[in-house]
C-alpha cells in the first residue's frame, strides 16, 4: 500500500479518547488496582504473512491492553508496512495502535507527513526512537534529528499543531534501558540522555526487555534520583526457544541473561516444548514481582506469537488493564 493512497484513508468517527499519559497515571493505576499491559508486534516481511499476523494481534483483544505498539525497520525500512498494519489495527479491532517513529534516516518534512498520516486516522500515541541505521550505513550522515529528544520535542509542537488530543498533542513514549545502552557505558549519561528525553516533552517510557529484575529495580530507583517523574512500562518477553534466546542476545545487546534462568534452560535440554515453558514460568515470576513492587505497567515482546504472552497474562490474573475502566487511548 502505498503512501499516498494511506493518507487519503476515511477518517474514522470521533471517539473519545482518553490521553495515554493521564491512562499510565498514579491516578488511573490506582483505579484501576492494576498495572496496564501492552504487547508488540512487528510488520509481516511477505504478503502470505499479514493473514496469520493479523489474527495473531485480533487474539489480544480479550486481553483488554491499554494499547499495542508496531515496530519500525531500521533507517524506516517498514515504513509503509508499519503504516499498513497500524491503521488497519485502528480500523477494525478495539485496540488502540502505537506506531513506534525513529530519527534514523529521516527530514523534518518526512516526520511531518508522517505525524499528518497518523493525526488525519486518529492515531494519537506515538513511541519516540533514536532508532538503527541499515547495515552498513553512517549514523551521523542518516537525517535530521540526531538524538530521540528532538525528535520527541519536533513530535511535540507537530501534535499541536495538527489539533491531537484537542490541542495537546500526541502522548510521545520512549525507550528506558534498565541494563544499559551499549552505545553509552556511562550509566550517568544515559540516565541524563533518557531525562533530556521527558524534559522535551514525553510522557511514558517503555523499557528494553530484561530478565533481571533486581537490575530494573534499581534503575528504577535511578530514574526516580534523578526526578524522571513519567510512568515507567517494564518490558518483558518469554523465550521461546535456545534460537530465540540466541537471538535476543544479538538484538537486545547489553541485556543479562541471570545464571538460574540459563540453569532451568539447560535443565530443559533440546525438549522445545521444556524451553518454552522454562521461559514462560520466568516470565510469570518476574510479573508477579514487578506486580509486587507497584510497577505501572508490563510490555510484552510478542514476537508476533499470542500463546506465551497469553499464557503469562492470565497466570497472573490479567485481563484486567483497562477493562475495569472502560480507558480507551
Amino acid at each position: 500500500m502505498r503512501h499516498g493512497r494511506m493518507v487519503r484513508a476515511a477518517r474514522l468517527p470521533y471517539l473519545d479518547k482518553m490521553h495515554l499519559g493521564d491512562a499510565l497515571s498514579s491516578q488511573a493505576k490506582a483505579a484501576r488496582q492494576a498495572p496496564t499491559v501492552s504487547f508488540e508486534f512487528f510488520p509481516p516481511k511477505t504478503e502470505a504473512g499479514w493473514a496469520p499476523l493479523f489474527r495473531t494481534v485480533s487474539d489480544f483483544t480479550d486481553l483488554a491492553p491499554a494499547f499495542v505498539s508496531v515496530t519500525y525497520g531500521a533507517g524506516g525500512t517498514t515504513r509503509d508496512k508499519t503504516h499498513a498494519l497500524v491503521l488497519r489495527i485502528r480500523r477494525e479491532t478495539p485496540l488502540q495502535p502505537v506506531p513506534h517513529l525513529t530519527c534514523i534516516g529521516h527530514t523534518r518534512d518526512d516526520i511531518r507527513r508522517i505525524l499528518e498520516l497518523y493525526a488525519a486516522n486518529e492515531v494519537e500515541t506515538i513511541l519516540a526512537l533514536r532508532g538503527d541505521p541499515p547495515t552498513g550505513a553512517r549514523f551521523h550522515s542518516l537525517g535530521d534529528f540526531q538524538h530521540a529528544a528532538d525528535l520527541v520535542r519536533f513530535i511535540r509542537v507537530e501534535g499541536a499543531r495538527l489539533g491531537v488530543h484537542g490541542g495537546r498533542g500526541f502522548a510521545i513514549g520512549v525507550a528506558g534501558f534498565p541494563e544499559g545502552h551499549p552505545e553509552t557505558p556511562n550509566t550517568l549519561h544515559q540516565l541524563d540522555h533518557l531525562k533530556a528525553k521527558v524534559d522535551a516533552g514525553a510522557d511514558y517510557i517503555v523499557t528494553q526487555l530484561f530478565f533481571d529484575n533486581h537490575a530494573f529495580h534499581d534503575w528504577r530507583e535511578r530514574c526516580a534520583l534523578a526526578h524522571i517523574r513519567v510512568p515507567i512500562i517494564a518490558g518483558i518477553m518469554p523465550i521461546p526457544s535456545i534460537t530465540g534466546l540466541q537471538r535476543m542476545a544479538d538484538l537486545a545487546a547489553g541485556t543479562r541473561f541471570p545464571a538460574a534462568l540459563l540453569a532451568q534452560l539447560a535443565a530443559a535440554g533440546t525438549d522445545a516444548r521444556a524451553v518454552e515453558d522454562a521461559g514462560i514460568r520466568w516470565a510469570e515470576a518476574q510479573c508477579r514481582d514487578l506486580v509486587a513492587h507497584d510497577v505501572d505497567g508490563m510490555h510484552f515482546y510478542t514476537l508476533n506469537k499470542s500463546d506465551a504472552t497469553k499464557r503469562v497474562c492470565r497466570s497472573i490474573g490479567f485481563p484486567c488493564a483497562r477493562s475495569s475502566l472502560n480507558v480507551k487511548v
